[in-house]
């Protein structure tokens, strides 16, 4: 499974956090004629040979590249203001997939390690995958999420440290994974009680539904992606260390 790992590793980088929203805004107004577009797709085919450290697999890491490419293209092509958050979606749905389908279809029996295997290690290499897509991954994906509202106007007047929701999200979410893969779900229920205490009582007194709804959707979201991704490295730690 550490190949699986290792695919799905370049392609968080690459796509989230090698991905400045300069690039985004730029791919978006010119579409294909966007000269980041192919920069992603060259630095996205760089990370997936880096990462895997494999010539043997360069028809499948050119696939992969190439597909990405192909289903970006389309999803500029396509994407609307109406159905952005859609796109986003389906276009990461799309780029697993492809990944998985890939990784079933190679499955090999003996794979050359990888320098950073070799380096960190496989079940910390795995640790890193999920980190790395509890930080500024995750922050991307509920501001996807949150599109739907006016959130700089729901929050007008509320002072607070620039971006400093963005780095509590990430610190919550972080303290939480450790807390599941360490078995201390007492824990994950001791921070939500201490976050409520904080900032539910502030917005109670105030009275501001609209921003209490959406401090408690953001916060459960935040948990539960991060609950998830303990789960799901203890679940993939037995297929890696076998």
């Amino acid at each position: 499974m550490n190949l699986l790992i290792k695919l799905l590793l370049a392609h968080i980088i690459g796509d989230f956090i090698l991905q400045p929203k300069k690039w985004v805004k730029d791919k978006e107004k010119h579409k294909l004629k966007s000269r980041y577009l192919y920069l992603h797709i060259a630095i996205h085919l760089i990370l997936l040979f880096l990462i895997t450290w494999d010539l043997t697999l360069w028809l499948l890491l050119l696939s992969i590249a190439f597909s990405h490419g192909i289903i970006d293209a389309l999803k500029l092509s396509f994407q609307k203001k109406k159905n952005k958050r859609k796109w986003f979606f389906m276009d990461q749905l799309l780029h697993i997939t492809v990944i998985v389908v890939g990784f079933i279809i190679v499955k090999p029996e003996i794979l050359k390690s990888s320098l950073l295997t070799e380096v960190i290690g496989s079940s910390s290499l795995l640790i890193l995958t999920c980190l790395i897509f509890l930080t500024q991954p995750v922050s991307i994906i509920m501001q996807v999420i949150f599109s739907k509202w006016d959130i700089p106007k729901l929050t007008k007047g509320n002072e607070s440290l620039q971006d400093a929701g963005k780095y509590i999200g990430i610190l919550e979410r972080l303290l939480v994974f450790v807390f599941i893969i360490t078995d201390h779900w007492e824990a994950v229920g001791f921070l939500i009680t201490a976050k409520s205490v904080f900032r539910f009582g502030d917005l109670k007194e105030s009275k501001e539904r609209k921003l209490t709804e959406y401090i408690l959707i953001g916060t459960l979201i935040s948990f539960g992606i991060a609950i998830l991704i303990g789960l799901f490295f203890k679940f993939m730690l037995p297929f890696v260390l076998s």
